[in-house]
């Protein structure tokens, strides 16, 4: 990217930062993302060569950094504490959409595979049964490509399937994508979605119950919308 031709720290940072894909790759970061495919999955968009180019400029500028995997068998990408300090300033970029931006949400902006990858990483999984777990979700609006997602918890740890696993589930939720995009960004709840036939579950009356123990939210869903 070309840069500006100032001295000035925000017009440098702009440099760094500002080019198309860089701080939702320093996002997927924030939010435990370390390999290739993680990266995909939240940007399902974003072609294999940029996400290469994007991480090879990351490292570059000392924002980004492979490591050995606790396993030793694969590289992973980490923050260095240059990246981690972009936390405070990357989630304050995400409130202020959430409380100004988020109403302008096109049907173009709608992402499945965004919203199960997020909804994936953010099940508090201490909260369900200590046996598997399979929760499957039905999205009435798309087609078969998409239209099915499974979530296996199990010992702590939860997978994310677009193919039958073959176990029952035991929780079935049947939406369309807009309405859990809005459940899942706060702006309608559970009940609400019920109440007017938007959203459908079906199985574990104890999972149901225990919902907001291990459903949990976007990070901005409470953040309250402005009034210009």
């Amino acid at each position: 990217m070309k840069g500006y031709g100032q001295f000035c720290p925000i017009a440098k940072a702009c440099e760094a930062l500002g080019e198309r894909w860089t701080l939702l790759l320093i996002r997927e970061l924030l939010c435990g993302s370390r390999r290739y495919n993680d990266f995909k999955r939240g940007l399902p968009l974003i072609s294999p060569t940029m996400l290469s180019q994007r991480l090879n400029v990351l490292q570059d500028r000392g924002l980004v950094e492979l490591k050995r995997s606790e396993d030793n068998k694969s590289r992973e990408y980490h923050l260095t504490q240059a990246g981690l300090e972009l936390e405070p300033i990357v989630m304050g970029l995400g409130e202020w959409g959430a409380r100004w931006i988020r109403s302008q949400m096109s049907d173009d902006d709608l992402s499945v595979e965004l919203l199960m990858w997020d909804m994936r990483r953010t099940i508090n999984c201490s909260a369900l049964p200590i046996t598997r777990t399979v929760l499957h979700f039905e999205f009435k609006d798309l087609d078969k490509t998409y239209k099915h997602w499974w979530m296996l918890a199990e010992n702590n740890e939860i997978d994310l399937c677009v193919d039958d696993p073959g176990f029952d589930a035991d929780l079935h939720f049947v939406s369309d994508l807009r309405t859990m995009t809005e459940i899942w960004l706060g702006d309608t709840s559970v009940s609400q979605a019920e109440a007017v036939g938007k959203l459908a579950m079906k199985g574990s009356s104890q999972l149901i119950r225990h919902l907001p123990e291990w459903f949990m939210f976007s990070g901005f869903a409470n953040v309250v919308r402005g009034v210009a």
